[in-house]
């Protein structure tokens, strides 16, 4: 699906018909946005703005130089965005082309980003001249939307680590459960950066308006701010872990402490009754009541032995 988006009678004009390619210029043009766009949308893009639109795996390549890079006709930046999955999220690339003047996204999923970017630009339409301010407004929305996910996890750590104060048992889910959270957190801090790196080609840049360079520097110490944030998570996950295994270790060693304890505690009535249990005949077996006063011996040294334990604090 392609959206070309045109300057018209003072306003934003969204339609979707290539035919306009052939009417209209450069001038009357500001973004096209390709939506998993078909071959025959592609080729009427690449021979109206006269550029090649980068593959998949192009786009998805981890170099600087593919997060930014500049040739004599085109700035090309590709960049990774987040689409939501239950409690997980799946990355997806997406490419940004800008040719005199004019933005080419490339994407192949819908995102909250581009929905925001499009009604801010329909809204305020003189606030974004040319192709370069839109790019700069996507970010910006992204940027958003990066805190928005970066907060949602530190409360799903606040929210755990609460649970976990006050569970009386530590199971394995819990321990996986802080695992996704770091899996998550790490993509969010990779996707950061990604963002830092397209930043740090644009602030690099001599082609974009002298007025967007003072929203890069806002957008720069946001997107530094927030891997300090995302970095602060991490390690309250890794102090998080560290305390659930203290306590896992704490609940096992009780469990070997009361098999243990209880193994000691019964050993001096075992001895009495091996000793009665020999065979041998002891002179005093003959004796009246010698059964009920092997009982008590072995009930007393029981109680000697609970009565220790109790002492030395064991129990």
């Amino acid at each position: 699906m392609i959206t070309i988006y045109l300057k018209q009678h003072n306003k934003i004009i969204r339609n979707a018909d290539l035919e306009l390619f052939d009417e209209l210029g450069y001038d009357d043009i500001l973004w096209i946005d390709l939506l998993s766009p078909t071959m025959k949308e592609q080729k009427a893009v690449e021979d109206f703005m006269d550029i090649d639109l980068l593959t998949r795996q192009q786009v998805e390549e981890i170099e600087s130089s593919s997060k930014y890079s500049e040739t004599e006709n085109a700035i090309i930046s590709n960049s990774n965005f987040f689409l939501p999955q239950n409690e997980s999220f799946i990355v997806e690339p997406v490419s940004f082309i800008i040719a005199e003047g004019v933005l080419v996204t490339v994407r192949n999923a819908e995102f909250r980003t581009f929905n925001e970017a499009s009604k801010r630009l329909q809204i305020n339409y003189k606030a974004y001249s040319t192709g370069y301010h839109i790019f700069i407004s996507i970010l910006e929305v992204r940027i958003d939307y990066d805190a928005d996910l970066v907060e949602a996890v530190a409360r799903q750590i606040t929210s755990l680590n609460k649970a976990i104060s006050l569970e009386e048992h530590i199971d394995e889910e819990v321990i996986k459960r802080i695992n996704h959270l770091q899996e998550n957190t790490m993509l969010l801090r990779e996707n950061i950066f990604d963002r830092q790196r397209v930043l740090s080609g644009i602030l690099r840049s001599e082609h974009f308006p002298s007025d967007v360079y003072p929203r890069l520097q806002l957008m720069m110490r946001d997107v530094n701010s927030l891997i300090s944030h995302a970095d602060f998570s991490f390690e309250r996950l890794d102090y998080l872990h560290d305390t659930v295994l203290g306590l896992i270790n704490i609940e096992q060693n009780n469990i070997v402490k009361i098999f243990t304890v209880a193994s000691v505690f019964f050993m001096p009535a075992t001895l009495v009754a091996s000793i009665y249990g020999m065979n041998v005949h002891l002179p005093w077996e003959d004796q009246p009541g010698a059964f009920w006063f092997t009982v008590v011996l072995m009930v007393a040294l029981s109680g000697l032995t609970f009565g220790y334990f109790k002492f030395r604090k064991w129990l």
